[in-house]
């Protein structure tokens, strides 16, 4: 169970950063991939944002309800 809280937090954490970051600097997908799927119209910036977004409030709410649950564990052991 704490290997999923950790994994959980993790994933929270890197795709908050990826929204971030795509926030700040909306080139960074076609400068790493060389692709520009939508033609510099900042379309698919936004997708990315919105979903990186929403992956990292659900991400964090199983983080925290994980952790919760560890420290019930522990606390009953």
């Amino acid at each position: 169970m704490r290997v999923r809280a950790w994994l959980e937090t993790f994933l929270a954490v890197l795709t908050g950063a990826l929204a971030v970051l795509t926030l700040i600097s909306r080139e960074w997908i076609e400068a790493l991939t060389g692709l520009d799927p939508d033609e510099h119209s900042g379309s698919l910036e936004w997708l990315v944002v919105v979903i990186c977004g929403l992956l990292a409030v659900t991400c964090s709410v199983l983080a925290r309800r994980s952790w919760r649950r560890v420290r019930l564990a522990a606390s009953s052991a």
